[in-house]
């Protein structure tokens, strides 16, 4: 039996928009690092606000923490 082999060029598809991957990764690699300086905030702050203040001192260390991610980040 032979192989069947087209002829034909193979189909690539659209062309590729790289501007549009490149600010789409971007985005991706921003909000993951927003979200896991949020959890790591709110860790933090549940953590003080259950063993040593309450949850107001928990919400302004929270906040306290983000705005310092902000800073460095």
């Amino acid at each position: 039996m032979a192989d069947h082999h087209d002829t034909a060029p193979a189909e690539l598809g659209a062309p590729m928009d790289y501007k549009e991957h490149e600010s789409t990764y971007n985005l991706f690699l921003s909000l993951s690092k927003w979200g896991v300086v949020s959890c790591a905030a709110l860790l933090v702050a549940m953590a003080f606000g259950f063993f040593v203040g309450g949850f107001f001192s928990a919400t302004l260390l929270f906040i306290i923490v983000c705005v310092a991610a902000w800073f460095f980040l």
